[in-house]
This record gives structure tokens, C-alpha cells and sequence, in this order.
């Protein structure tokens, strides 16, 4: 964290500024030029959840999904930091069969269950979450099926020291540009999660936007994530969450990713441009603002209701009145995104 990042977001009440969020923003051309950066963007920091399609990759590029029969659905669960509804648990469990696997099988363990409709039935049902309910779900089932096309043993497959986890940590260090022995520490699933500069991560995702530039195994799983992920946003995140309110309002022209502690990520393919943030207190509001307002900034966004609240939202008290507002501060509406 840096003092000296700008502030983002601030928060109002009344006539007067309540809390304010500094942060750091990396906007990268597919060529690996920075377009433009706000903060700083060179010092490492965990991508968290923001990573997940990059640590997809290896199981599309090494022929895993393809010889298990993945469906692009499950493809978007790869990638996602998901509910717990229905429909992302229904498909972990079968996918988990298909692979001769259970719950059990995942590393990742239980936690209460994010969607409040689904978290209500289980409690009416006396039901526990168990690890298919985690978030992180879909991107375990992935590793598990990378392990077995490896024929890797499935069992100790989050270790950092276990093939999946050595593939997915080389695909990160070659898309972003930095060498392999990254800093790295335990994700809150269990997974390895490997360190990078603002600048790095948002290189490496625009490598996304120009996967002709890459070996075709590459280049066919950079496609297909795109397109899973812009196909099922509610499969990547949930009933009315961020990433599937503003991947919806793109209208599939865009992919983005949440993670913990106020990271953000997003794909742009036909600007050739990868974005990553980082909110230096870890607010998740303050990451959602920064990320519908720069969307919105560079146009690719509808206008619909849900991702502009997302950039300039109403605070409510218990009364479901407006007392104040989140919203883009100075820093972040000055930013020239003007030819872009």
C-alpha cells in the first residue's frame, strides 16, 4: 500500500466527503506499452481471485478440457469466484462425477454461501455448505482436471510444488513478462497465488486481446476463456454481481474479474487493452466504482442502470433513503482515456 496513491473513490454524507480510497490503476496495450497508470503500478501485489484466467489457461492449452469434454460452462466456472446457487453447485458436482470425483476431492474448503435466497433454503433445509459451494469451486474442478490429464495425483494438487500449480505459475510468468521464481502465498481457497505488479498483470491480460500472437493451443484456450466467460457471466460471479453487471452491460465485449482486497481486472479485446487495480484498503465497493468508471469512461458499456450505479451509487440508511454517494473521485474522472 501507497500513501502517495491517489485517491479513487470517496464516499459522501450530506455535504462532506466520509471515506475516501486510494489506489493504483495499469492500463496496458497488447504490445505491452502502458497507455496509462494511475499510482504505483510497479510494486507487487496479489491478483487474488483477478488471476483466475490466467490460472485457467493450462487446462485448456494442454488438451484437459477437450479430453474430459468440458462444456464452456464449465469452462466459465474455471474462471469464476462464484454464488453457491444452484447453478453454479449443480454443475461443479456433475462435472466432479464426470471426473470420477466428489467434494471430497477439492482442496478448497466450505463457506457460507454468498447468494441470500440459496443461503435461506439450506438453512430451512438444515443443509451445510461444503466445499462445492465454495467460490472458488469451479477453479479447483479445473486443477483436478488438468491433474488427472497429467496423470498427476489429484491429491496435494494446490501445492505449489505440484505440476498443475508449476504449469499454471509458467503461464503466468510468460504472459506478464517476469520470471518464474515470483513471490507467492496461500490463497483463501488453499491455491498458490503468485504475485505481480499492476503492470505485469495488466500486460498479461491484454495478451489475451491479440491471441494470434501465440502457439495455436494458447491461442484456442485464450479464446475460448473469453468466450465462456462474456457467454455466462452469472457462471463467473452471480445473480446481480458486479462482474456480471458490467459483462452484461458490455454486451460481450468485455471480460472482467473480481478478487479479495480490492483487486480488478479486465480483458477489452477490440481495444487491445488489459486493465488491472487495486484498491490499497482492500474495499470491494472502492474496485467496483474504479472499474464500471473507467468501462463507462472508454465506452463500452450500455448505460444500464445496474453498472451505473455500480459507478456512481446511492448510499442508503435503514430507511432506504439516499444519504450520500459513492463515486469516481477527481483522480479517476481526469484521467484521459481520449483515443483509447
Amino acid at each position: 500500500m501507497h500513501s502517495a496513491n491517489p485517491v479513487l473513490v470517496e464516499l459522501t454524507r450530506g455535504e462532506l466527503v466520509e471515506s475516501i480510497h486510494r489506489g493504483a490503476i495499469a492500463i496496458v496495450h497488447a504490445s505491452g506499452s502502458i497507455v496509462r497508470s494511475i499510482g504505483e503500478i510497479e510494486d507487487p501485489v496479489y491478483p487474488r481471485s483477478s488471476l483466475k484466467p490466467l490460472q485457467a489457461l493450462p487446462l485448456l492449452e494442454s488438451g484437459a478440457a477437450d479430453a474430459f469434454s468440458l462444456t464452456d460452462e464449465e469452462v466459465a466456472l474455471a474462471c469464476a469466484s462464484h454464488s453457491g446457487e444452484p447453478m453454479h453447485t449443480e454443475r461443479v458436482r456433475a462435472w466432479l462425477a464426470r471426473l470420477g470425483l466428489s467434494g471430497a476431492d477439492l482442496a478448497c474448503g466450505p463457506h457460507p454461501v454468498r447468494d441470500e435466497s440459496t443461503r435461506t433454503a439450506m438453512l430451512c433445509a438444515h443443509e451445510q455448505p461444503t466445499a462445492i459451494h465454495n467460490n472458488c469451486s469451479g477453479k479447483h474442478s479445473g486443477f483436478l482436471t488438468l491433474a488427472k490429464h497429467l496423470q498427476a495425483p489429484t491429491k496435494g494438487y494446490e501445492r505449489v510444488d505440484h505440476p498443475v500449480q508449476i504449469a499454471v505459475r509458467q503461464v503466468i510468468a510468460e504472459l506478464g513478462g517476469v520470471d518464474a521464481d515470483m513471490p507467492w502465498g496461500v490463497d483463501g481457497c488453499a491455491a498458490p497465488n503468485f504475485a505481480l505488479s499492476l503492470m505485469s498483470f495488466a500486460r498479461a491480460l491484454a495478451q489475451f486481446t491479440q491471441p494470434e500472437r501465440h502457439a495455436p493451443a494458447r491461442a484456442a484456450a485464450m479464446r475460448r476463456i473469453l468466450g465462456a466467460m462474456t457467454r455466462y457471466p452469472e457462471l463467473v460471479s452471480g445473480t446481480g454481481r458486479a462482474c456480471a453487471i458490467l459483462m452484461r452491460a458490455a454486451g460481450g465485449r468485455v471480460a472482467v474479474k473480481t478478487g479479495a482486497e480490492g483487486v480488478f481486472a479486465a480483458i477489452i479485446p477490440e481495444k487491445r487493452l488489459g486493465i488491472a487495480l487495486k484498491i490499497d484498503d482492500g474495499a470491494t465497493r472502492a474496485s467496483e466504482t474504479t472499474m464500471a468508471t473507467l468501462l463507462a469512461h472508454l465506452g463500452v458499456l450500455d448505460g444500464s442502470d445496474a453498472a451505473s450505479r455500480l459507478a456512481h451509487g446511492p448510499i442508503l440508511n435503514t430507511r432506504a433513503m439516499v444519504v450520500g454517494e459513492c463515486r469516481a473521485a477527481s483522480a479517476l474522472t481526469n484521467l484521459d482515456l481520449a483515443g483509447l
